[in-house]
């Protein structure tokens, strides 16, 4: 499963047909030079939606290449990108496009993510890729190993990670405003379940249904699934905490240090098969990091909230509520943030509070951070290490869910320890013809 992807298993994998077909690597080479004053050569997988917002946001640069499974996505792109080439089949484009690139940029479906960011790391290809960062726990550690392996620039897509506000809040945290941590709670309001497939009608002819399932198992064309509703279906989502885990846990991972939960559990109404839960409460422990105690955090969605909220007031007795966020528990007070604001709690304590020196620079922008690293060999804030480990843990939320058991995790021998049906739900076996 680990091992080093060459051009001898894509042909295995693909068909030696392609190479008839005219599919081959262009003898054309990449850019060698690192000057800042260069365009990178960029490659999309995935056009529309998410996938064409990051386009967008890198598109200071040469888009040379994009790829897609519905033509009429791919049509849209290619009339905003004349120039690049256009592949409805992601591993044919970076096979052939191999030596005339520099980075990928990967927003499909989870879980497709890990297949073509997979591919574009292996090839030793930068890489941005769409949160949460792989559609299995097993996929995220594949991913931060190759990353590091061959020592490429990459960025998880989790774009409020560059806000100024998150910034404040971790300065906060770790300058002791609200002293020792040792519980904190996040949620989200997102909702996805109910999910069913509905089989029987025909095929968009725009659509690459076979390519669409990726490493998923083959079932017939289902309505509703493509472009959005994916979510919802285990098969290629996680629902509300696969999708929001990496943005709202991502402040607490970052504030605390935190990287691999020791205790996991969840609850939830009963697992189904098919759609992803109504609501999920998840539980994880983290250890001691240096001088930071040990810590609880728990985790909502779906309009479950914590219980501390629903008592939090502001200085004049008011209820305070926040449809998702985050709410960190110290010992001499409280932070309550989101995306863009923060409090502190209770106000009448921190009235006169001064907030600590800055010490965190303001963001160039979470793709020109990545873009910006390759050039100059610097790093990012999101690289595969920090996120690879956040979607690690985010995960093993859902696997706790899934599973019904407690997990004792030993993140360093990637091991469900006294887990034996978690351990099996780390990963997924892949339809034929796909690999990690």
């Amino acid at each position: 499963m680990n091992r080093a992807y060459n051009r001898r298993d894509f042909l295995g994998q693909t068909g030696a047909g392609m190479v008839a077909a005219g599919y081959f690597v262009n003898p054309v080479k990449a850019q060698d030079s690192t000057s800042p004053n260069e365009r990178l050569n960029i490659a999309a997988v995935g056009t529309s939606g998410r996938a064409g917002a990051n386009i967008r946001e890198v598109a200071s640069q040469n888009v040379v290449a994009i790829a897609d499974i519905d033509a009429q996505f791919l049509g849209q792109a290619g009339k905003r990108y004349p120039a690049a080439r256009k592949y409805e089949d992601f591993r044919i484009m970076l096979e052939k496009e191999a030596d005339r690139i520099d980075a990928v940029v990967v927003a499909t479906p989870d879980h497709t993510h890990a297949p073509a960011a997979a591919m574009a790391l292996r090839l030793k290809k930068h890489v941005y890729c769409e949160k949460p960062l792989t559609h299995t726990v097993h996929e995220a550690r594949v991913l931060s190993e190759l990353a590091a392996k061959n020592n490429l620039v990459t960025q998880m897509g989790t774009q409020i990670h560059a806000g100024d506000n998150y910034r404040r809040v971790v300065e906060l945290v770790q300058g002791g405003a609200i002293g020792d941590i040792r519980e904190v709670h996040v949620w989200a309001g997102a909702k996805y379940t109910g999910a069913k497939f509905n089989t029987g009608s025909p095929l968009p002819s725009h659509v690459n249904w076979d390519l669409w399932l990726g490493p998923a198992m083959k079932r017939p064309y289902s309505t509703g699934v493509h472009p959005f509703k994916w979510r919802s279906f285990w098969d290629y989502g996680t629902g509300a905490l696969g999708d929001f885990g990496c943005h709202y846990m991502d402040l607490v991972h970052w504030a605390l240090k935190l990287k691999h939960p020791t205790r996991i559990s969840a609850e939830g109404p009963p697992v189904e098969d098919v759609s992803t839960p109504a609501w999920t409460i998840a539980h994880y422990e983290y250890p001691r990091r240096g001088k930071m105690p040990p810590v609880k955090l728990t985790w909502y969605d779906s309009g479950k909230r914590p219980a501390l909220l629903a008592r939090l007031k502001d200085s004049k007795g008011n209820p305070v509520t926040k449809g998702s966020g985050q709410l960190f528990v110290g010992k001499e007070g409280m932070i309550l943030s989101d995306y863009s604001s923060h409090r502190l709690f209770p106000e009448e304590k921190f009235a006169d509070f001064q907030p600590p020196k800055q010490t965190l620079a303001p963001s160039v922008g979470h793709h020109r951070e990545w873009i910006d690293a390759i050039k100059t060999g610097g790093t990012t804030t999101c690289n595969f290490d920090y996120s690879g480990a956040l979607t690690e843990a985010v995960l093993l939320g859902t696997v706790a869910y899934r599973s019904g058991e407690t997990i004792d995790w030993d993140g360093k021998q990637f091991k469900a320890n006294n887990a034996p049906a978690a351990q099996k739900l780390l990963h997924k076996e892949y339809r034929k013809g796909w690999t990690l």
